[in-house]
């Protein structure tokens, strides 16, 4: 992609979210930014303009909004812990597909030969569509149809343990206790060990230099960031 990235982002209030909007707005690669959301995030800049949505699974009321964008980041989602499988279905099935298909609709993406959108979605370390784990399915599902959609850039992230960038709002208060196991776990490995600063690069680079792959492990995404 040689124009600027126009990005469409959900999930600004968690912590991966955070760290891609903050990326965004450094980039001088990005040159817009559409937050959908559905409580207000508290981002103020020049490049940010931010709709808030109560129900991202049915986004006709404002995917007009979505015109002229050519990226979505698709940043939110929820643990299966604790969280029933028809909401987390909702959650992590049908609301990303709604996003998937407003942003493909208004932007006239009909087959993938006749657009250079990009969707990425944030998804995780051990998705498999054949796994025995609902949330595993679940995610494995989304990835397939988002990558199967009009849309001709879709990418699923997967990253594992994700060391926070120090001073965001939105970093998981936990990660205060487990934020040791980050520097031996990626001595060992980069495939499962990443920083939320290299996922908010990649994600940018997917936009203006693509991937071989649609299916992105740790390693990947790490490779994706630092691509020249």
């Amino acid at each position: 992609m040689t124009e600027k990235v126009k990005a469409i982002i959900t999930g600004a209030t968690g912590m991966v979210g955070e760290e891609v909007v903050e990326s965004c707005i450094s980039s001088p690669d990005v040159e817009s930014i559409l937050l959908v959301n559905r409580r207000e995030s508290g981002f103020k800049h020049p490049k940010i303009k931010e709709i808030v949505h109560k129900d991202l699974s049915d986004l006709e009321s404002i995917e007009d909004e979505f015109k002229g964008y050519n990226s979505v980041y698709y940043c939110m989602g929820t643990s299966s812990v604790g969280v029933d499988k028809d909401t987390y279905y909702k959650i992590t099935y049908d609301m990303p597909m709604a996003m998937v298909n407003s942003f493909a609709k208004v932007n006239n993406a009909k087959s993938k030969s006749d657009n250079n959108l990009t969707f990425v979605y944030v998804t995780g370390n051990g998705t498999n569509i054949n796994g025995w784990q609902n949330w595993q399915k679940v995610k494995g599902k989304t990835e397939a149809d988002i990558i199967k959609s009009p849309i001709k850039n879709g990418y699923a992230f997967r990253p594992g343990f994700m060391k926070p960038t120090p001073g965001l709002r939105y970093t998981s208060s936990y990660y205060k206790y487990i934020g040791w196991m980050y520097g031996i776990g990626r001595a060992i490995s980069s495939n499962g060990f990443i920083t939320l600063k290299e996922l908010g690069s990649a994600m940018i680079n997917a936009s203006t230099k693509g991937y071989s792959k649609n299916i992105l492990e740790g390693s990947d995404i790490v490779k994706l960031a630092n691509k020249l």
